[in-house]
């Protein structure tokens, strides 16, 4: 295989007189790809990519990472900017249109989105279908699914204005169902969203306000909780962002494609990161401990992980973790916690892996989830939500790239292709002469 520039690459098979050109694209920023679309038709190969780690499967204009600059931007935005300076609102019209709001349009948009939070009444008597002891994440994939045998009047995926209107349910909804799938977990009355409460705000009314007592707005805590959605809105081509495409590529509605990557999400590899790092903490025990843990992590024939440090995608400092060290720090101090043995033991792990040899060398830095979850937990949240927390924020995330999918001319159903290895034709025998 021999580059010629951005024109095409010839590709030899040894052995075989066969050859092709694979046209080289380029994007805005990244690296280049080759075209191997006509590969099959024209040599009779395909190629093997478990994970998917080496192929792009879409073309895409919202989200871009560079793991090694340790670089995340919406829309072109890096997201240092976005979060010190916009807010989730904000960032949710930038996804979905690809540019930021004028101050008229936001207010527009807010307002979409502040009258589309009620949920149709009859879902209330949904949730009593679940256990009380039913895990949150189940009960938001089941309510999110079943959001398409309520509002049939924007499950056309062909016609824009019913796309916009799903939108707009999706992202003012979920946050709904994610409360009331907490308070019946803990068997207190639902809180209904209020129209006066910003987005952030809102959604902490719905999880901790009860009606026996005044709820107030903390500003710290509501600044933090939006930056923990800001960041992490959209992460482009992430296991749970491709089954949402995946699921819409076959023309499913949108609530159901939104469902399936909530799906995807609980998986602990992929949204329940967070949580981990809390029981690895809980495991440890104490700081008193750290060093021997250490060590258990240093042998790879212990079989202990570290959670909470390093990324598949960022090879040096994730961006959005350096926003959630200092948002963490704000909300301590604001909530007054100083002698906390979880907190000591976040910061003994963040010291040794930013000053250790063998995590600085294999850039196990720190993550986003890992100060998210100490966050979260100093919040009151139980880790039972943390993986639903990241569903409200990654949901406009989803619908962006569901949308931009569905409004591509090129976008097929996927299909993804196999290496056969199982048995070869054998005639079937009857069960006499077996």
């Amino acid at each position: 295989m021999s580059a010629t520039g951005k024109g095409s690459v010839t590709v030899t098979l040894e052995g075989s007189n066969k050859s092709t050109s694979l046209p080289l694209l380029a994007g805005s920023i990244g690296p280049d790809v080759f075209d191997i679309r006509k590969l099959y038709n024209e040599l009779g190969v395909f190629t093997y990519d478990p994970g998917y780690g080496g192929t792009a499967a879409c073309e895409s204009k919202i989200t871009y990472i560079d793991g090694d600059a340790g670089v995340l931007l919406y829309r072109g935005y890096p997201i240092e900017q976005l979060a010190e300076q916009s807010d989730f609102v904000e960032v949710c019209y930038l996804l979905l249109n690809g540019e930021l709001p004028s101050k008229a349009e936001l207010a527009e948009f807010e307002r979409g989105v502040t009258l589309h939070t009620m949920l149709h009444e009859q879902i209330r008597s949904f949730f009593n279908g679940f256990r009380r002891d039913a895990h949150p994440m189940a009960i938001l994939c089941g309510v999110v699914g079943a959001l398409s045998a309520f509002y049939h009047d924007s499950l056309d995926i062909n016609d824009p204005e019913q796309r916009r209107i799903a939108a707009f349910r999706l992202i003012a909804k979920v946050p709904t169902i994610a409360a009331w799938a907490y308070k019946y977990s803990i068997g207190q009355p639902f809180v209904y969203p209020r129209n006066d409460l910003k987005y952030a705000d809102n959604f902490l009314y719905m999880l901790q306000a009860v009606p026996s007592e005044e709820y107030k707005v903390n500003p710290i805590l509501s600044r933090a909780m939006d930056r923990i959605l800001v960041l992490h809105a959209d992460h482009e081509q992430n296991a749970s962002t491709s089954t949402v495409r995946l699921a819409g590529s076959t023309g499913a509605n949108p609530f159901a494609c939104i469902a399936a990557g909530i799906a995807a999400l609980w998986g602990p590899s992929h949204g329940g990161a967070n949580e981990a790092v809390l029981k690895m903490l809980d495991e440890i025990g104490s700081k008193e401990n750290i060093p021997a843990f250490i060590e258990k992590v240093k042998d790879k024939h212990s079989g202990v992980k570290l959670m909470g440090f390093g990324h598949r995608v960022y090879k040096n400092f994730d961006p959005r973790a350096k926003i959630m060290q200092a948002t963490c720090h704000e909300v301590l101090g604001e909530l007054g916690i100083k002698d906390s043995p979880l907190l000591d033991m976040a910061m003994e792990m963040e010291r040794i892996a930013l000053s250790d040899d063998y995590f600085v060398s294999r850039k196990l830095y720190p993550n986003v989830d890992f100060y998210s979850g100490i966050i979260l937990k100093a919040m009151g949240i139980p880790t039972s939500m943390f993986t639903v927390l990241f569903a409200v924020a990654r949901t406009v995330g989803w619908v962006s790239q569901w949308k931009e999918m569905i409004e591509d001319p090129g976008q097929r159903i996927g299909r993804p292709r196999q290496i056969y290895t199982g048995a070869a034709t054998r005639d079937y025998k009857a069960v006499d002469a077996r």
